[in-house]
């Protein structure tokens, strides 16, 4: 026999085998109202020879359980689970505990229960939604500083177009320093975006008074009065920075929902632009801005970008930042809800000077080249500062890390500022809507 064995080298042909055969096989039909799970009617002999692979759906010829996953109700007491339908729910978690396999069902209604929940939750999603006063009313202002010419430029654009009357929303646009703009220079006597403090607003003036003193009442009568119910809704103030800064709303406010809503809005739609929210930590009868005189107010700043010429870069940048603060405000008026979520906000801290002569008060260094352009890159203690004009690195002495901007920028030599810090923060936005909408 051992022989047999070894010189028996082919291999040996299996033998004919009856047909397997299973005890029955699930037959499926698609579950009422639902276009995905099918569910168990019946079961056949497999001895019929029906061949229900090429019948069942691609996906359902597996026959292995899938994962359970919560799906939809149908229209008649049943909610729709994965791959199954369980009727009459309320009959059925009354008997779930008498069940054989309620500890299994068990954790499938606690995961039905959560997704239940969660769908609610969708359901009422808009159920807290902060209303406010619809934007009927917004001023485009370019100018206010006469040199930084993309705003110009820009307001000069929009004057040529004529309005039908048939927008929801009333845009005014003008030019804020029409002196400067002409002399292409910041302002003629008085820097204008400083003038519209309610002091600076209510002090008597003459033909005296500095030109921007008295525009800056003749503005506040045309779009205020500052704080008061018939000011414009929404004030857009355009300006141009040397800083490296991309597009930022600047706004006295860090709850102003529409601005803030806006900024997100901004930043979701220029992807390729970095978009910031800088709030300047003002009271209202404090803050100096033109933007303030609005009802709502900011100022858009765009850099960088040298005074007394335009970038077409930069000026494409304004441009397409006022049409979709305009879609957003016309959007947002039709009642459509906007949702919440969340925006940083960089809240300045102080401001810093240039190292400078204590006799002659003449600067003594310039910013140093690491922090050169890196407007709202984290600056930590330690880090340079400046460099001497003798050659000396000096560093940032401040105790905590902050976020520079505005760093070197041309127009704030004669006023003392190298550079700006700020604090950055997360704001939590509720979802708003125009409250003239049901």
């Amino acid at each position: 026999m051992e022989k047999a064995i070894v010189k028996d080298t082919k291999p040996v042909k299996p033998r004919a085998r009856a047909p397997r055969t299973r005890s029955s096989q699930a037959s499926f039909t698609l579950a009422p109202t639902h276009r995905g799970p099918w569910v168990i009617q019946q079961r056949k002999s497999q001895a019929s020879g029906e061949d229900l692979s090429s019948s069942a759906a691609p996906g359902l010829r597996d026959l292995h359980p899938k994962p359970f996953l919560p799906s939809s109700r149908d229209g008649r007491d049943a909610v729709i689970i994965g791959d199954s339908i369980v009727r009459h729910v309320h009959a059925t978690l009354a008997k779930e505990h008498s069940c054989s396999a309620g500890s299994q069902f068990k954790g499938q209604e606690s995961v039905r229960r959560a997704a239940l929940m969660q769908m609610d939750r969708n359901s009422h999603l808009w159920s807290n939604v902060v209303a406010l006063p619809p934007v009927l009313r917004v001023a485009v202002c370019g100018g206010t500083h006469g040199n930084e010419l993309s705003g110009v430029y820009l307001v000069r654009e929009r004057l040529k177009r004529r309005e039908d009357g048939t927008d929801a929303v009333s845009v005014v646009t003008l030019m804020s320093n029409p002196r400067a703009v002409q002399l292409c220079v910041r302002y003629v006597e008085t820097d204008l975006n400083r003038c519209f403090t309610q002091a600076a607003l209510s002090a008597p003036v003459s033909e005296d008074s500095p030109y921007e003193m008295i525009r800056s009442q003749e503005l506040n009568a045309l779009l205020g009065p500052k704080g008061s119910g018939q000011a414009v809704d929404l004030l857009c103030d355009l300006h141009n920075t040397t800083a490296n800064t991309g597009l930022c709303l600047i706004t006295h406010s860090d709850r102003d929902w529409i601005c803030l809503h806006i900024c997100k809005h901004l930043q979701r739609e220029m992807a390729s632009t970095p978009v910031r929210c800088v709030h300047f930590d003002l009271p209202l009868d404090e803050a100096y801005s033109l933007d303030s005189v609005g009802k709502h107010g900011f100022a858009l700043e765009v850099g960088p970008q040298p005074h007394g010429l335009v970038r077409s870069g930069i000026f494409s940048s304004m441009q397409a930042g006022v049409q979709l603060m305009l879609d957003w405000v016309r959007q947002f008026n039709s009642g459509t809800p906007s949702e919440g979520g969340s925006v940083d906000v960089f809240t300045r801290v102080k401001n810093i000077d240039y190292p400078r002569d204590p006799r002659t008060h003449m600067i003594t260094a310039a910013v140093h080249p690491d922090l050169q352009d890196r407007d709202f890159c984290l600056l930590h203690p330690g880090d340079p500062m400046f460099l001497s004009f003798s050659g000396e690195t000096l560093r940032y002495r401040g105790k905590e890390a902050l976020y520079p901007f505005f760093i070197n920028e041309a127009a704030y030599y004669e006023k003392g500022v190298a550079l700006s810090l700020a604090r950055k923060r997360r704001v939590e936005l509720p979802s708003i809507r125009s409250h003239t909408q049901r």
